[in-house]
């Protein structure tokens, strides 16, 4: 199904975004996104939308960031490119015919590991928070900006490739490996996303701190705006990977008119 699409170069109304100066009368051509800087090597981007016009925009803004870019229109081609040519991430239209988007996010994360970012129709909550519940490490709202997208992905891949791994941590039972990517709790291994990853590496390298939402966006996701959803939607799934009893949290505790803090002694709070 093909979804409403803005002209690059206008800014997405739907959620809040920081103030900037209007961009004026709009021009014919877009301008060209800020050329992309990380390894050496370019990040293949996998741009996954039924909508030609938005295909093509993407993967233009996204090919002048500097990366290698393969299309899809529909689900089954997707998995099929996927196969041959495996993704660094994908950009994930939610609307798709036949197989919808949350499917082959599904069906990616059974053959591999590999960042998401969904785009989803403007004021859809709900299909966002799906999206972010069946692992999507961010998502982007139709009408968008194709600068925004590119930024999106840039800090997802950036978060994938760390220049400088930091040490292992552990608490709590709870083991990670940043260089390694890797997890586990009492000796075994957590499927985890790359933002819940990154979500309990924060908290393991800041026990016993109080973080507001607002302050765990900018930390972990690296925003100053964004739905703050998103924050409680990786919460409560970290919750339901690392807590014995996730309806009664010992580990990530609410801390009521701030947000939420890991307690690594497990004590239940009355």
């Amino acid at each position: 199904m093909q979804q409403p699409y803005e002209p690059p170069g206008t800014e997405p109304t739907a959620e809040p975004r920081r103030t900037v100066p209007s961009a004026g009368p709009q021009q014919p051509e877009p301008s060209p996104a800020p050329p992309r800087t990380g390894p050496v090597t370019p990040a293949r981007v996998l741009v996954v939308d039924d909508d030609p016009t938005v295909a093509e925009v993407v993967a233009g803004y996204l090919e002048r960031a500097g990366y290698v870019v393969d299309r899809a229109e529909d689900g089954p081609t997707a998995l099929a490119k996927a196969a041959g040519h495996w993704p660094d991430l994908v950009v994930l239209d939610l609307m798709l015919p036949g197989m919808d988007g949350l499917e082959v996010c599904r069906r990616m994360r059974a053959r591999g590991p590999v960042p998401v970012v969904m785009l989803t129709a403007r004021g859809d909550e709900d299909d966002r928070i799906l999206g972010l519940e069946v692992g999507a490490d961010d998502y982007v709202t139709k009408p968008f900006s194709p600068r925004e997208l590119v930024l999106r992905v840039e800090s997802v891949l950036r978060r994938t490739r760390p220049a400088a791994p930091a040490p292992p941590l552990g608490a709590a039972g709870l083991s990670l490996d940043p260089a390694a990517r890797r997890a586990t709790k009492d000796g075994t291994e957590l499927a985890l996303t790359l933002r819940e990853f990154d979500l309990l590496s924060f908290f393991l390298r800041h026990p016993g701190r109080a973080f507001g939402r607002e302050d765990l966006m900018k930390e972990v996701w690296g925003w100053d705006f964004g739905d703050l959803s998103t924050v409680t939607v990786h919460v409560r799934r970290l919750r339901g990977k690392i807590e014995d009893d996730p309806a009664r949290p010992r580990l990530i505790q609410t801390v009521w008119g701030v947000g939420y803090r890991f307690d690594p002694s497990g004590q239940e709070v009355a």
